[in-house]
């Protein structure tokens, strides 16, 4: 009640004030009592029309909407201002933690690139220091063969110069000879053999053996006939006769041969040669006639069925034999075939650079033939690197007899196999070596020796004994030579 006395007297004091206020009282059509209170606009003479109330309205909805877009985009703000805050607040003790484990991250990634550049920088000075050793390495070569080509060439001028005067001058006959010649002496006619230039000469001018310029017997025929061809000691080794020369770095040392006992459709003039530098030697070049050897026009090119290994291999009865690489196995490969016939293993034979040659090159193993058949030569952990000898069956390859020598293996230079006795050389490098130990397996004993070798082209890998030829076949530095050689009489 105090509330509509106060809503009364306000009412009164508005009237009073504005003069125009106007109050009623009365029931409505449900019996409830309503006041009704009117007052005048004190600006407007007249109710607006409804048109323009209606437009009102819709400004006012149209501010109120706004209005409350605004709102709802502040509250929005304001919310993620808040969660900020929040993230803000709850992550400052932990942010420094993640930093620092971010920053060590970081620091790795940094020190492991470092070090991969580092590694990369060391293999490119490697590879700068193999280089450039190489090129050194190339340099020195080639000067060595400018100088060899340009001695070839000063010697193919003095050979040129010496056929001219041959071809002026008649040559002088080995009968003309006033003086004998004492057995073993290197001087056989007034012509020195010694000079490189008249070897040559004589390599490319003539077949007639160097014994055929011997004095003769009383019975006619040259001393080489009487006395070189039964089985004693070695008491004479020739010049070597050039027959060709290797035309690629592959022949810097290889192995020819001719088979002594060659049977249909091989003659004793088929030649074969293997360059044996690389690591997978299977070539076998064949030659039918030795024009077509000494101009280097093979007739047939054999691939092997197994890489060999070294100079050791031989021909002997239409059948290759040779050493298998990086293994103590020999093979037999039959020629005329092209067929694998046999292989056996050497037991306890040094292979691949255990017990070689001194010079070298995987000479562990070294095949020979002569006049009594098939040998090898080798060395074995039990016999200390000296040499050993075994008589082979070239069918099957089995040993049917060895020998242990007192001949430190890596002491000599190569060795080849007369009569049952094997022969030593003391060096392949030296101009003036020496054929220096015999062994004669029929007695067991040794024995030094002061034959002289020539080593002409100062690198000799390989000497065989050809025993129907007479001859000891090499390869020197490039070079297929050939020796002749003399026997004492028995």
């Amino acid at each position: 009640m105090p509330a509509v006395q106060l809503l009364l007297l306000a009412c009164l004091v508005w009237g009073v004030g504005a003069r125009t206020a106007q109050f009623w009282k009365a029931n409505d059509q449900s019996g409830s009592c309503q006041y009704t209170f009117s007052v005048a606009s004190p600006s407007e003479s007249s109710c607006p029309e409804q048109g323009q109330a209606m437009s009102a309205i819709q400004d006012l909805q149209r501010d109120s909407s706004k209005q409350r877009a605004d709102l709802e985009s502040t509250k929005a703000r304001l919310s993620s201002l808040e969660a900020l805050l929040h993230r803000l607040t709850s992550g400052q003790a932990a942010r420094p933690v993640e930093a620092q484990e971010g920053l060590q991250r970081e620091l790795d990634t940094l020190r492991t690139e470092r070090e991969q550049l580092e590694t990369q920088t060391r293999e490119l000075e490697t590879a700068y220091s193999n280089l450039v050793r190489d090129k050194s390495a190339l340099e020195a070569e080639k000067r060595r063969l400018e100088a060899e080509n340009e001695d070839l060439a000063r010697r193919l001028e003095s050979s040129n110069q010496e056929v001219t005067r041959l071809r002026r001058d008649q040559c002088p006959k080995a009968r003309s000879i006033s003086q004998d010649v004492p057995p073993g002496s290197r001087e056989v006619s007034k012509w020195n053999l010694e000079n490189l230039d008249f070897q040559e000469l004589k390599s490319e001018l003539t077949e007639v053996p160097a014994s055929r310029i011997l004095k003769e017997s009383p019975s006619g025929r040259p001393r080489s006939e009487e006395e070189g061809h039964g089985c004693g000691e070695l008491v004479w080794v020739g010049e070597p006769v050039t027959l060709r020369r290797a035309e690629t770095i592959t022949g810097k040392y290889g192995v020819w041969m001719r088979d002594p006992q060659a049977a249909h459709p091989y003659t004793r003039e088929t030649t074969w040669r293997i360059d044996t530098v690389g690591t997978d030697i299977r070539q076998v070049f064949e030659y039918d006639f030795v024009s077509q050897f000494t101009q280097g026009y093979p007739s047939k090119v054999h691939v092997l069925p197994r890489p060999l290994e070294s100079t050791g291999a031989v021909v002997y009865q239409g059948s290759l034999y040779f050493q298998e690489a990086k293994s103590r196995t020999l093979i037999r490969y039959e020629l005329g075939t092209e067929t694998l016939k046999a292989e056996r293993e050497i037991p306890g034979a040094g292979y691949h650079g255990q017990f070689p040659y001194s010079w070298g090159g995987y000479t562990d193993i070294d095949l020979a033939v002569d006049e009594t058949g098939l040998w090898v030569i080798y060395s074995t952990e039990a016999a200390k690197g000296a040499i050993v000898l075994s008589k082979l069956n070239p069918e099957n390859l089995e040993l049917e007899q060895t020998w242990e020598t007192n001949i430190r293996k890596q002491s000599v230079a190569n060795a080849f196999i007369i009569c049952g006795t094997l022969y030593t050389v003391s060096s392949y490098s030296s101009p003036d070596a020496a054929v220096n130990f015999a062994y004669d397996t029929r007695t067991g004993s040794s024995k030094a020796l002061t034959v002289p070798f020539k080593n002409r082209y100062k690198y000799s890998s390989m000497i065989d004994y050809n025993p129907l030829e007479k001859k000891l076949f090499a390869w020197d530095n490039f070079n297929m030579v050939t020796y002749d050689i003399r026997l004492s009489k028995v």
